[in-house]
């Protein structure tokens, strides 16, 4: 293996960087006057680095598999990238582990413990962690649970992250039951979007999975969502087959009469009971295929490459998206910009994680930013380069889904 180093100049977005780069040395940049910072890479002789393909740069070499040897210390300390060159701007926090639903596919039904209230992030040191993480570059966040409406007080936290510089897009993740209650408020706080969790349009499949709850009240939570926020309003559902797989065209149905964007997310093996099969899992292809039997569909062309979802639109006309998440059956790991911070302070680079990092023990002590910021820098840097549930040798994460965030 020989080192391809390459000249990076100082800038305040990394993808304008200047980039020389040629197996076994390295060239001067094409400023001499400006600062630079050298970053090895081990790569076969005579091949370029992939890592500065996926940057956005373009040597005349063929790519290669390689692996960044040096922490990237010296770089633009306003981006958060991986050793595979994943830029990461997106930040999932749970403000509590606690539910009001006990879904199959996520929790038991009875006998999960809950987190103690003094191990659970005050709203002062979340938004202290989303503002350092929006000083490295993160530039969405989203809040989880859980459900996250059970947090005493929300529309404050809202009202303090939207008062970080960085931060250009907040949004929340629920399963819409107390949605009817809070919209106003979380709305006046400054919130703009929901997406919320509903994997069935009968009332019976609804309380099967969800096991506690009401459809009707959900559903009226909704109506009252649309009134004050200003979207798009995404649904997120769950397809068991042989539970909820019937009803499909029902979901496209209510994309297409209330503008809403409803995407199907794969079961994926997060549920605490493990009891996730293939067998119960329906892919995002089949889906597709069942939906446009009845709805034609046709690629979005404002699709952002970054998201999870690959969203179509009504091939006739119709407002109203549909999008796929097939976590299992297409990874979209190659393209993650993701991270997590569960409601105890750790952080968790991947949904899949099987290690954390304590951001709680270091923000309740004497860390400072700039400490917390590396640490943080240093997790991400480590980002697993995939979830494995395809291979052999697969683990299943650490946590449920429940508590990790979603």
């Amino acid at each position: 293996m020989q080192i391809c180093a390459a000249m990076l100049q100082n800038s305040t977005r990394f993808g304008k960087l200047l980039v020389s780069c040629s197996p076994g040395g390295f060239a001067a940049p094409r400023r001499r006057h400006l600062p630079v910072v050298r970053v090895e890479i081990g790569v076969p002789s005579g091949l370029e680095c992939p890592v500065l393909l996926k940057m956005g740069f373009s040597p005349p070499c063929e790519p290669a598999n390689c692996e960044i040897k040096r922490t990237p210390d010296a770089l633009d300390h306003r981006m958060l990238t991986d050793r595979l060159g994943r830029q990461v701007n997106n930040l999932r926090v749970s403000v509590t582990d606690r539910c009001n639903f006990r879904c199959t596919y996520c929790m038991p039904e009875e006998g999960l413990d809950w987190l103690p209230k003094g191990d659970i992030l005050s709203f002062e040191e979340i938004t202290r962690l989303a503002r350092i993480a929006a000083d490295l570059g993160i530039t969405k966040v989203r809040l989880t649970g859980g459900e996250p409406l059970l947090r005493k007080g929300l529309p404050v936290l809202i009202e303090m992250l939207l008062a970080i510089s960085g931060v250009e897009d907040l949004s929340l993740t629920t399963n819409g039951l107390l949605l009817g209650e809070q919209s106003k408020a979380l709305s006046e706080a400054g919130l703009r979007r929901v997406n919320v969790s509903l994997d069935s349009l009968d009332e019976k499949t609804f309380v099967r999975l969800a096991r506690r709850g009401s459809l009707t009240k959900v559903l009226d939570g909704l109506a009252t969502a649309k009134r004050y926020f200003e979207g798009p309003i995404k649904l997120n559902a769950v397809v068991l087959r042989g539970i909820n797989d019937r009803e499909l065209a029902r979901f496209a149905e209510l994309a297409r009469g209330h503008k809403f964007e409803v995407r199907f997310i794969e079961f994926m093996p997060l549920d605490a009971q493990g009891r996730w099969s293939r067998q119960t899992m329906m892919s995002g292809d089949e889906i597709r295929k069942e939906i446009e039997s009845s709805y034609p569909l046709k690629p979005d062309p404002n699709c952002s490459p970054q998201s999870p979802s690959r969203d179509f639109v009504f091939a006739d006309g119709t407002p109203g998206k549909i999008g796929f998440i097939n976590s299992v059956s297409h990874p979209f790991c190659d393209s993650c910009n993701r991270i997590r911070l569960t409601a105890d302070g750790k952080l968790r680079t991947c949904l899949f994680s099987i290690r954390e990092t304590d951001l709680l023990t270091l923000i309740r002590g004497n860390a400072t930013d700039a400490e917390i910021g590396q640490v943080i820098r240093r997790s991400v840097w480590d980002k697993e380069p995939g979830h494995k549930i395809n291979d052999p040798d697969f683990v299943p994460a650490s946590r449920s889904m429940s508590q990790i965030g979603g």
